[in-house]
């Protein structure tokens, strides 16, 4: 069975194709990442701006194109929180569906956690210590306090780098009262993760994907090539905490035109990036966390192992 999976995200929107054999056995067709940028300009507006949404709808078209040269029986598509939000979410989902052919299903930000969760525990190996999965999109930010057994708390947040930067609208670089005020704005919102870390005495967080990918692409660029394949390990990417604060604090302090210099960081990250550096040292300063982990698999995964453990033929695949 072939399918294809479409996280329609803040940021950008990807494409997951897929074929699932009777053995349960997943193997990767194509991949592919359009930059969307749905929050743009009208996020905090809860609008989905002209630009924004010619920009989303090109994308999706382009996608369905490239979905039909493979044949797929099923289309898996999610919106989130840029599409959730928006007073014309629901024009955008109908004018997807005329003009694409894609059904786009939302779902709560809940829900969304619990799809990372999955997803996550595809790609990096759990075991019965307590970590927390630390997800960044462009609309919100997903946290799951988790084990190999269950989920013992999840929450979403409407901290998205996309979001934060229509709030705090940075200049360039950031000042210091510009961080202040990121501080005091996500020290308000955050009141209750911090005090479940604590509760649940988390030493060790999973990032998934996305900002964090950029940091280990980053952090690898000066080193030995061959410690790539570190990158692609089952287990993902084991970041050194000293190198992640360095890296943190030079993005911080960076121009764009800086950032764009930087070896590692993908164009369509160069903007946000700060946002979501001041984010993860926010989360480092009010935990006791002691190891980072890079996940490669998030919400796309963990939609394609919902649909999976859901379906009869292969409902018996564990995640």
């Amino acid at each position: 069975m072939k399918l294809a999976i479409i996280d329609v995200g803040t940021n950008s929107s990807k494409l997951l194709v897929v074929e699932v054999d009777k053995n349960k056995k997943i193997r990767i067709i194509h991949k592919n990442k359009i930059s969307v940028k749905l929050g743009e300009g009208g996020i905090t507006h809860k609008q989905i701006t002209q630009p924004a949404f010619e920009r989303g709808l090109s994308a999706l078209i382009e996608q369905k194109q490239i979905i039909d040269t493979f044949n797929v029986e099923k289309i898996l598509a999610f919106g989130t929180s840029a599409i959730r939000d928006a007073k014309n979410g629901a024009l955008f989902l109908s004018m997807v569906k005329e003009h694409a052919q894609i059904d786009i299903q939302m779902i709560s930000g809940d829900k969304e956690a619990e799809l990372i969760y999955y997803g996550v525990k595809s790609s990096v190996e759990f075991s019965e210590q307590k970590v927390v999965i630390m997800d960044i999109g462009g609309g919100s930010t997903e946290f799951i306090i988790c084990n190999n057994a269950t989920i013992f708390w999840k929450k979403s947040y409407k901290l998205g780098a996309s979001r934060l930067l229509e709030i705090i609208k940075p200049s360039d670089p950031i000042t210091k009262n510009q961080k202040y005020f990121f501080n005091d704005y996500v020290s308000e919102i955050l009141k209750d993760l911090v005090e479940q870390l604590k509760y649940y005495k988390v030493e060790k967080l999973i990032g998934s994907s996305g900002t964090f990918d950029s940091l280990a692409e980053i952090a690898m660029a000066d080193k030995d090539h061959r410690l790539k394949k570190n990158l692609e390990l089952k287990d993902g990417y084991l970041f050194d905490l000293e190198d992640l604060e360095r890296t943190s604090k030079k993005l911080i302090k960076s121009t764009f035109e800086e950032r764009l210099q930087i070896k590692g960081l993908a164009l369509m990250r160069a903007e946000m990036i700060v946002m979501s550096s001041m984010l993860i040292r926010f989360v480092l300063k009010h935990s006791n966390i002691e190891t980072i982990q890079l996940s490669k698999s998030s919400l796309k995964e963990g939609m394609l192992l919902d649909f999976i453990h859901n379906t009869t033929f292969n409902s018996n695949i564990s995640y």
